[in-house]
């Protein structure tokens, strides 16, 4: 059985830095784009950043880029989503999911049909 874990959510203020973690058990990371998402109150899901980890291949939505870090530890079956200057905006669940790795050749055109997902950490940032 494929489960995905996420972890690292909690009441961030404004500016601050967490970092979510996602572990997986069941599948092994190199075999797939690991990708993060996120659904705000009231807003559909979007993505947000994605990875191949075999090659080191990232993406970034606009919203994250240049704030967002996607990283793993290729040790273990984990990978990260260090946040940076968080806005009120970044408040959402956030969700890890994998996916066939040519997805990381066109991302935003497969997000919808991930293979499996975990049930989310919720971010919550105050002003």
């Amino acid at each position: 059985e494929v489960q995905l874990v996420e972890s690292g959510g909690g009441l961030v203020q404004a500016g601050g830095s967490p970092r979510l973690s996602c572990v997986a058990s069941g599948i092994t990371f190199d075999d797939y784009v690991i990708g993060w998402f996120r659904q705000a109150p009231g807003k559909e899901r979007e993505g947000v950043s994605c990875m191949r980890r075999s090659d080191g291949s990232t993406y970034y939505a606009d919203p994250v880029k240049g704030r967002f870090t996607i990283s793993s530890d290729n040790a273990k079956n984990v990978v990260f989503l260090q946040m940076n200057s968080l806005s009120p905006e970044d408040t959402a669940v956030y969700y890890c999911a994998v996916g066939p790795s040519y997805y990381i050749y066109k991302p935003t055109a497969h997000f919808d049909n991930m293979d499996y997902w975990g049930k989310g950490t919720l971010v919550t940032v105050s002003s």
